[in-house]
């Protein structure tokens, strides 16, 4: 006999980010992937970055003798400051902000739920979220035994990810009292873009119904249409009386900077007692990654115009890689909808007026990791992108629109990222044409 799971462990699946990854490498036939299902960026990080990783044993590095402490829990005050930094570079005010380091913007995902929503397995005080989605927000709810709710964007023809009436959202909150509102302003997985008279309408939401309002900032400065910057920290209180000691941003060096495998985050507050009691819930786990810390560190010391010149690169590196391929797909499969390549580093593919009836997405995401596979340049190769379903909080009974749908994330080289449209093209026609036989 063997010792039983918990019921938790017993009913989890993975990610659907990571499901084509964990399936492909139990693979043998030795194809090669184009590997677009997961946000893994593969550019280079922020010199100044780059500075530090390369010399650790320099003269100023903290770790020159090999010696490497624990940090405090709430990070090293240059670390801190590197994200106060870059907020102020985007032209927001940081004073009256607390920050404090996380591993990884995951982490800080998972203090701000425990932060914020009801007690564990109650139900009460959930989270409330904007469907499409991204999934870790509903894995750190179950983690820790909490609630989630949605209100559903639909994606519309033309590829827009239109949002519900705030007559909608507000009889979701009238109806289930969450406690706390997620927004991603670049939106993962969608591309949408929130401008900042739409943060402003759901920030006077969160103040009606005395709601946190949390922003998921690991994109910002990342959108390719002609609008300002936005941002959480663009709400005043003089705009929205009673915005101040409710907001909470989400910060990382994942995507901005290049740093997925860092794994450096934090947790931005206008709240001083949310930031306190947030340092002492992390104390369990002591600190932070403290030479991710010393790496990130250096952006401290970068000044404004250096850092959007930065910004203004990834901007156009982003855009034209989105461009062609949104119009790429179009092209070779007529009547798919693409979502309009907006912010972010994403797309969502949505197949629902190509693919015949009972089309689901995650078992097209498997059968490429598993045995798809197309010559390309005398190599047999596959496509892995991610299924959409996990990325929407459907209740039993309702349709899924992710059921048709599939995000892409641009992290491949440009080259690779070329050859995406044919691959999924000439995938999709394999796979429809293996089900047919079946």
């Amino acid at each position: 006999m063997m010792p039983e799971l918990s019921e938790h462990f017993k009913t989890r699946k993975p990610s659907a980010i990571r499901l084509a990854q964990i399936k492909f490498m139990e693979r043998t036939d030795g194809a090669q992937e184009i590997n677009t299902a997961i946000g893994n960026v593969t550019l280079p990080m922020h010199p100044a970055m780059r500075d530090r990783l390369f010399h650790m044993d320099a003269k100023e590095s903290p770790f020159k003798d090999g010696v490497v402490k624990y940090s405090p829990t709430v990070g090293y005050p240059e670390a801190n400051q590197s994200f106060l930094n870059i907020i102020a570079s985007s032209g927001f005010d940081t004073q009256g902000l607390y920050s404090q380091i996380t591993d990884g913007g995951s982490q800080a995902m998972e203090l701000v739920v425990v932060g914020t929503c009801g007690n564990p397995g109650t139900g009460d005080k959930p989270l409330l979220l904007i469907d499409a989605a991204y999934t870790n927000y509903k894995a750190m709810a179950e983690r820790t035994g909490r609630a989630t709710v949605s209100v559903v964007r639909r994606l519309e023809e033309n590829g827009k990810f239109t949002l519900p009436d705030l007559e909608k959202i507000e009889h979701t909150i009238q109806k289930y009292k969450p406690n706390a509102l997620v927004v991603i302003p670049y939106d993962n997985p969608t591309g949408h873009f929130y401008d900042q008279k739409t943060m402003a309408r759901l920030g006077t939401l969160c103040v009606k119904y005395n709601m946190w309002m949390i922003s998921d900032e690991a994109y910002r400065e990342l959108f390719y249409i002609k609008e300002k910057t936005t941002s959480l920290w663009g709400l005043s209180e003089k705009e929205i009386p009673g915005i101040r000691g409710r907001r909470i941003s989400i910060e990382t060096s994942s995507k901005v900077w290049n740093a997925c495998g860092l794994r450096i985050g934090a947790i931005i507050t206008d709240n001083e007692e949310f930031n306190r009691r947030c340092i002492a819930e992390n104390t369990a786990n002591l600190c932070p990654n403290v030479i991710g810390q010393y790496i990130f560190g250096a952006l401290a010391h970068e000044k404004r115009e250096d850092l959007q010149n930065w910004y203004a690169g990834l901007r156009s590196y982003y855009k034209d890689m989105m461009t062609r391929l949104t119009s790429d797909l179009k092209k070779l499969l007529p009547g798919i909808i693409v979502s309009s390549p907006d912010a972010s580093i994403y797309s969502v593919i949505d197949v629902r007026n190509i693919a015949p009836e009972g089309f689901d997405s995650e078992s097209f995401v498997l059968y490429c990791a598993s045995e798809g596979k197309v010559e390309l340049d005398g190599k047999m190769t596959t496509l892995l992108v991610s299924p959409m379903a996990g990325f929407y909080n459907v209740k039993k009974g309702e349709k899924n629109p992710g059921k048709t749908q599939m995000r892409i994330a641009y992290v491949e080289t440009p080259e690779n990222m070329k050859k995406v449209p044919g691959l999924f093209a000439e995938l999709f026609e394999q796979y429809l044409n293996t089900t047919k036989s079946k």
